[in-house]
């Protein structure tokens, strides 16, 4: 069993239970144990696309946390919160509501190389502790700054959308964002540059590296798979997370090579990352060309 199930996470359930509610479901349709992993959390506020890897699909988990991410979030205007969400105490609070011509030049200033810091209330560790659980006992904590890109920002299409010059209680944005971005910190400090405070009421996860919305599949399908349903468009091949690289197809000499980890030269082709495929068109190994020098850099052991 090796391949992905892209869940549309609903409100509430956690990343881990996201994986839990996998696993019970892959040992209820009969597959037994399988390794399983998830390519990216997301905050139980949160919904939408988590890929969630099976088998030797594990080994690109890393990869898809590195992965760009696409979400849609609301930003509501006048009420910061102590998690930046909809939990959590009210920290501070603002009169001020910015107008929609006013939240649109605002967004350039966060386009590109940004330094964001991120919210106490995050999984980044300090001093081997996660931050959350420093805050949650009442720690002041302190987060440093880190850079991140923000590849597009722009407020999500409506119709009809409100005035130029109406007075906005809220707005929903639309970001394309490199790895490591917080979107809690994105609508802080965006509310920030509009003279106001606001934390995110919404936020969803519309793209995880190749994976988008139309791919995912929801927990009652889950379930219903764990129930007998068949299988079909509940589990995709390990390539579908390999889908924004190219292929490579090997001979069957130089898939032997690979998979014993042996270095090939003298292929023709770009340098990068690709994935190696045998004469059976399966995927055996995630590789780079560097200079005419093509190394592993992670192989699979898939069986027939």
């Amino acid at each position: 069993m090796h391949g992905w199930i892209i869940l549309d996470k609903p409100l509430g359930l956690g990343s881990t239970q996201a994986v839990a509610a996998v696993k019970r479901n892959l040992r209820s349709a009969g597959f037994g144990k399988v390794k399983v992993g998830h390519g990216g959390t997301l905050d139980p506020l949160a919904t939408g696309v988590l890929p969630i890897a099976l088998g030797e699909a594990t080994k690109l988990c890393g990869r898809m946390l590195d992965a760009s991410k696409t979400y849609d979030f609301t930003i509501c205007f006048g009420t910061e919160t102590s998690g930046l969400d909809a939990e959590g105490e009210v920290v501070a609070t603002s009169d001020v509501r910015p107008t929609l011509e006013q939240v649109q030049q605002a967004l350039a200033q966060f386009t590109g190389p940004i330094e964001q810091i991120p919210p106490a209330y995050s999984a980044i560790k300090i001093d081997g502790k996660r931050a959350y659980d420093l805050a949650r006992a009442g720690e002041v904590v302190e987060m440093k700054s880190r850079g991140v890109t923000i590849y597009a920002l722009s407020v999500q299409q409506r119709d009809p959308l409100p005035r130029s010059d109406a007075l906005l209680g809220s707005i929903t944005l639309t970001a394309d964002v490199s790895k490591g971005t917080y979107i809690r910190s994105l609508a802080r400090d965006i509310a920030y540059a509009l003279g106001t405070v606001g934390h995110v009421s919404m936020l969803r996860r519309v793209r995880a590296g190749p994976f988008a919305l139309n791919g995912a599949i929801s927990l009652d399908k889950l379930n219903a798979f764990g129930q007998g349903a068949a299988q079909e468009d509940i589990i995709l091949p390990i390539e579908a997370g390999l889908v924004d690289i190219p292929a490579l197809d090997l001979s069957p000499e130089q898939a032997r090579a690979i998979q014993q980890g042996r270095v090939l030269t003298g292929i023709a082709m770009k340098d990068g990352l690709h994935w190696a495929r045998d004469a059976d068109l399966r995927p055996i190994a995630l590789v780079e060309n560097i200079g005419g020098v093509l190394k592993t850099v992670r192989g699979f052991n898939l069986t027939l």
